[in-house]
């Protein structure tokens, strides 16, 4: 504790700045994390509750869960059923469900980018403070006496030198909760796809959607 609390001492005003950086972005990551795992775990209830609905074609049901349920899913299958009492052409229903999922990405995506801008200004913070360390330290040795100017010049520069390390020291674990969200979000999103293909394909079997053609209707 006494090596980290010396090691912030030294590394002079910028270990402040990046502290809120990072303190900042793991605060996103782990409020990013549980709404992730929750949408996760209400996908999985919606989708096991709406798929014997979908199996037995109770279409009205199926409306009133997507409604009240806050899992993503839920508006994507909502869309397409909702779309099917409308018109029964397959891709009609399948373009309400893409319109439901594009709907639904941005909330799941949602501050997620800022952990990598984060990381960025963390490691630009770093070297801005050792640069100005630097700048501090060649000008306080220039009227230093010469016999002392190399060792206060090798002191100065090692205690410059900590704000470029803390810098990398907090982007480090943002740029891999940056990668670990945007992977847990990637999964998130294909399992939501599946879902709606599943959708679809029960509907085409129970209920011989397809293309109305001018044939066909007349």
């Amino acid at each position: 504790m006494d090596t980290i609390v010396r090691f912030f001492q030294e590394g002079g005003s910028f270990m402040f700045p990046i502290s809120i950086v990072l303190a900042i972005g793991l605060a996103i990551a782990l409020e990013r994390y549980w709404f992730l795992g929750a949408a996760k775990r209400t996908n999985k209830k919606a989708f096991r509750e709406i798929e014997p609905l979908l199996a037995s074609s109770n279409f009205d049901r199926i409306i009133q869960v997507t409604q009240n349920s806050t899992a993503p899913i839920a508006r994507v299958i909502g869309a397409g059923i909702t779309r099917l009492g409308v018109s029964p052409r397959r891709e009609d229903i399948e373009y309400a469900m893409e319109e439901g999922l594009m709907e639904t990405i941005p909330r799941l995506e949602k501050r997620t980018q800022y952990l990598g801008m984060l990381a960025n200004i963390s490691t630009l913070l770093g070297l801005l403070g050792t640069i100005i360390g630097l700048i501090a330290a060649f000008s306080a040795v220039a009227n230093a006496d010469p016999s002392e100017k190399a060792s206060l010049l090798s002191q100065s520069i090692s205690v410059a030198m900590n704000t470029t390390a803390f810098g990398l020291i907090a982007a480090i674990p943002l740029l891999l909760l940056h990668s670990l969200l945007n992977t847990k979000t990637a999964e998130i999103v294909d399992s939501m796809e599946m879902a709606g293909v599943k959708c679809l394909n029960t509907l085409i079997a129970k209920e011989n959607l397809g293309p109305k053609t001018r044939h066909s209707d007349e």
